[in-house]
This record gives structure tokens, C-alpha cells and sequence, in this order.
């Protein structure tokens, strides 16, 4: 499975490519994670709180490919990715491995995958390289096999959202 999880509106992209799964995080109601670890306790690999999200996670753990697009801000992901990604925590067990000497929580049933993370908005040179080091580590944690970042202006998303899906489906 192929998608795409955005925190802005790109329904005319959507249109363009049917067979791209599209959410738009903007449009759902996603709690806070309240760090209770009722997804690893109380009710493995589901959250215990019921909003959008529980519809989410499960699309991230089998996409085989998975464009992320999100505003920047300090070097991180907006508030809407941010709390997605702590939200998508049911999808690893409470058990720890060891990967390239470090450890990092073991993985329930997610597809290893092919990333791509488009940040967008006024993004100075240190914001870059302290997201760069985000992803770097979110990425071991996220069964990234390979991820690119991309940074652009918010004129530009569009295009470069489009431009990464038709390279998926050539």
C-alpha cells in the first residue's frame, strides 16, 4: 500500500491519483496521547482511546511506502503530525531489541517501508539539520528501510507531493 499522510488539504491530488491511499490528518479528530501504555497493557496494539487516529496507525503499519507532509517548526514535525506519530505507538510491543546497538521497541506487524518526508514553511539551515536528526532516529524506530527529506516552501508542496507519487506509480 501506498500513502500519503498530510496535515494540509490536498484533495485536488487526491483526485489525480485514485489508487493512493490520502488522509489528511487536518480533517480528523486526534487526541493527545496520554501515555497511559494502555495500547502495549490493557488492549496490545490498539490505543485505548477512541478518536480517528485508530483508523490511522493501522494504514502506517502496512504501507509499504509512506509520504509524510508536514509543516516545520523548531526543527520538528506541526502539532497535527506530531501527535499522529505519538499516537501511532500501538503498532510497536512494549519489548526492546537491539538494532545496530541500540535499543529501540520491538515491531508489531509493520511492513518494512520506503519513506519519504516532505517539510514545508520558513525553514532556517539549523531547523534543517536538527529535523534531519529527528528522522534519522524516528527512522529506526518507524521500520524505515531507505527515507528521503525534502524541504520546501508552502508554494511548493503541491508540486513536490506530486512529483513523489508519480515516480510511485511509474
Amino acid at each position: 500500500m501506498n500513502l500519503v499522510l498530510s496535515d494540509r488539504n490536498l484533495d485536488s491530488f487526491c483526485q489525480q491519483h485514485p489508487t493512493i491511499q490520502f488522509i489528511d490528518l487536518s480533517r480528523l479528530k486526534i487526541a493527545n496521547c496520554v501515555g497511559c501504555f494502555g495500547c502495549w497493557t490493557k488492549t496490545p496494539g490498539k490505543c485505548v482511546i477512541r478518536d480517528d487516529a485508530v483508523k490511522v496507525y493501522p494504514l502506517i503499519a502496512a504501507s509499504d511506502r509512506i509520504l509524510y507532509v508536514s509543516k516545520l517548526k523548531y526543527g520538528g514535525y506541526d502539532t497535527i503530525m506530531k501527535t499522529m506519530l505519538e499516537r501511532s505507538i500501538p503498532v510497536q510491543q512494549a519489548f526492546i531489541r537491539l538494532l545496530h546497538g541500540e535499543t529501540h521497541h520491538v515491531q508489531r506487524n509493520v511492513v518494512p517501508k520506503a519513506a519519504v518526508i516532505i517539510g514545508y514553511g520558513d525553514i532556517s539551515p539549523e531547523e534543517q539539520d536538527i529535523f534531519r536528526a529527528l528522522v534519522e532516529r524516528n527512522a529506526k524506530n518507524m521500520s524505515f528501510e531507505s527515507y528521503r527529506i525534502i524541504f520546501v516552501t508552502g508554494n511548493e508542496v503541491e508540486a513536490a507531493v506530486s512529483k513523489e507519487v508519480t515516480a510511485w506509480e511509474k
